[in-house]
């Protein structure tokens, strides 16, 4: 019996869902991670903490389905689900994280966005993105991270560092940094790709004066784009889906 297993990564817990080939739920595991709140409108999280509370509720329903069942489990492939926005910048040689991921609701960056608007930029970006110019997204995230975080610019520039969305460092982990990917459903939510394209937009990258080094590949929300280093759930595992959690569950 071959399954699907579903990663559901959110802002307050790591969950995942293993279903059979009926549909049916065949395992499922949650585990919830720390948030942290270092100044007034400041929400973070530890990034190393999402990965491990993701890979070891996997790994839970790897265990369920082999100990629910006389026969071996097969992981057909895995689709993953993420709470948007949230920015995280690591290097690319350790997979180490630089800071804290910068949790969507944080609101350190509304000063950046409101002199953005001031020098009349919301109409080019709202046209080119379809998003309102807000600290919300993670253009001005990843702009302060490479401002604030000492040297960090400098490594972006040189290819050093990689930013994603939480499906990125997901898959980032999962490949074992054999894949730096983002499906259109998060890009569509940095402020940094044009909907009209579905590509890293040149101008809005010089607008947030984000590096293109930095930057994963945009790839379909459908279709497989990697595979699961061996070790981490028994054998390689495609990962073959990818959304934000409301264009995920828009689409479910």
């Amino acid at each position: 019996m071959s399954h699907i297993l579903a990663l559901d990564q959110g802002t307050t817990s790591s969950r995942a869902i293993a279903f059979d080939r009926h549909g049916r739920v065949a395992a499922v595991a949650q585990r919830e991670f720390a948030q942290h709140f270092p100044q007034p409108g400041w929400v973070e999280h530890d990034a190393d903490e999402i990965w491990s509370s993701q890979l070891a509720v996997a790994r839970e329903c790897v265990r369920q389905l082999a100990a629910s069942s006389s026969e071996v489990p097969r992981i057909a492939a895995i689709g993953i689900t993420n709470q948007r926005e949230t920015t995280v910048l690591w290097d690319r040689a350790t997979g180490q994280p630089l800071a804290p991921a910068i949790v969507w609701q944080d609101r350190r960056t509304t000063a950046r966005c409101e002199q953005l608007r001031r020098q009349g930029k919301a109409a080019l970006i709202q046209r080119k993105t379809g998003l309102v110019l807000d600290a919300y997204f993670s253009a001005t995230k990843l702009e302060w991270l490479l401002d604030q975080v000492p040297g960090a610019r400098a490594r972006a520039e040189a290819g050093e560092l990689a930013f994603g969305t939480i499906d990125s460092w997901l898959i980032w982990n999962l490949t074992a940094g054999r894949v730096h990917a983002s499906d259109a459903s998060n890009a569509a939510r940095t402020l940094l790709m044009n909907i009209h394209t579905l590509a890293w937009d040149d101008e809005l990258l010089r607008l947030f004066h984000i590096p293109r080094a930095v930057l994963p590949r945009i790839v379909p929300s459908s279709g497989a784009l990697g595979e699961t280093a061996s070790d981490l759930l028994g054998a390689p595992i495609s990962i073959a889906g990818v959304a934000g959690d409301q264009q995920a569950a828009t689409f479910g």
